[in-house]
């Protein structure tokens, strides 16, 4: 690809080529600089209005799964906005999809990666494997000698555990400790000696706006490719580089969300330049779409505790209101688990607080803001 031979990743020689931040030097232009003053700009209003803000919480959610939806959308892969919030609650409607399951994974690491400090993972993307409770699946089961359809079902089950210890090992695995491996990993393909790279990248663009320095990082990840399996952890990892350089102090920012919104034939431009510039509008369409969820997020809130406003103090519609902002959708089995109320209650409660029913159906309901 344009990009791949524009940059000359060489694995075998790490260090030896110019890095991206000093190529790009020597081709800056106007057009870039507004980029990156856009961007700069986008994301310090965002920042600082989501700082003050009382919807912080549940606008951070929010963009959690909207980002993860979008990391699968760039993958080429649809995942249904409304699935992913039932899979999460534990309450799907149907099985999940492989899809799904990796949305899901996608949500689970914005999650982990918000709440820990700063930085706290560019250099240990490892941290972020999956957790042997996630597959439910025992680490060894003797076959029943007394049944072959026991003996086949235990023989599954420890196909999986196999499979989760490779998952759960990430990039610290020892491809000859388990046979699996070799079903899922490249032995050739070095994660460490990639993402050691990938790190050269992001150090080299230390003297660098955070804005210009995060575009670098999400260009130098589509180069390098350094994690085999995980594409979405790149642009997780870039929104914490910008928390990291104290640029999104008061969130994590959506960065799938603004490439979504950026058209391909610019992510993936011919030249060095174009694409640097494409991830910078991205970094500033990401903001924009921020600003624009949280003052319509705003505006519900206002309405919702209008609502509220002549409610008993022992009434569960303010606590329901809270918990309605902070989901993409809600459905009664979620408003009853969340709130420790009847199913049949909740379903009163939500059109009584005057929430928007968004399947046009009367059983497996869902309500929005």
């Amino acid at each position: 690809m344009a990009y791949a031979a524009d940059l000359k990743v060489n694995e075998t020689a790490p260090g030896t080529a110019a890095t991206i931040a000093e190529r790009l030097a020597a081709r800056l232009d106007p057009p870039l600089f507004r980029a990156v003053t856009e961007a700069e700009d986008a994301l310090a209003r965002l920042d600082e209005r989501l700082a003050r803000s009382p919807l912080r919480e549940g606008f951070s959610e929010r963009a959690h799964f909207h980002d993860a939806c979008a990391a699968l959308w760039l993958a080429g892969e649809l995942v249904p906005l409304e699935d992913l919030v039932l899979h999460d609650a534990e309450m799907d409607l149907r099985l999940a999809t492989h899809e799904l399951t990796r949305a899901h994974e996608a949500l689970r690491a914005r999650r982990k990666i918000s709440v820990l400090p700063p930085g706290a993972l560019l250099d240990r993307p490892q941290a972020l494997r999956i957790s042997t409770k996630d597959v439910r699946a025992p680490d060894d089961v003797p076959p029943a000698e007394s049944e072959t359809l026991d003996a086949e079902f235990a023989a599954i089950d420890a196909a999986i555990a196999r499979a989760a210890k490779v998952l759960r090992d990430g990039v610290n695995a020892d491809p000859q400790s388990d046979p699996g491996r070799a079903l899922i990993y490249d032995e050739e393909f070095d994660e460490k000696a990639r993402f050691a790279g990938w790190r050269r990248e992001i150090e080299a663009t230390d003297p660098l706006p955070a804005t210009l320095a995060a575009a670098i990082g999400l260009e130098a990840w589509r180069a390098i490719a350094p994690l085999e399996h995980r594409d979405w952890l790149g642009a997780q990892l870039v929104a914490d580089l910008l928390r990291h350089r104290g640029k999104a102090r008061a969130h994590l920012p959506a960065l799938n969300i603004g490439l979504r919104a950026i058209p391909r034939q610019k992510r993936r431009a011919a030249t060095l330049p174009g694409r640097i510039n494409a991830n910078l509008e991205a970094i500033a369409a990401a903001a924009r779409q921020g600003l624009e969820e949280h003052d319509r997020l705003t505006l519900a809130k206002a309405a919702l505790e209008r609502r509220c406003r002549d409610c008993r103090r022992n009434a569960r519609l303010p606590a329901l209101a809270e918990f309605a902002l902070s989901r993409p959708l809600v459905t009664a089995p979620m408003i009853a688990a969340a709130l420790k109320i009847s199913q049949r209650a909740a379903q009163d409660m939500a059109p009584a607080l005057g929430l928007r029913e968004i399947t046009g159906r009367s059983r497996f309901r869902a309500w929005a803001v």
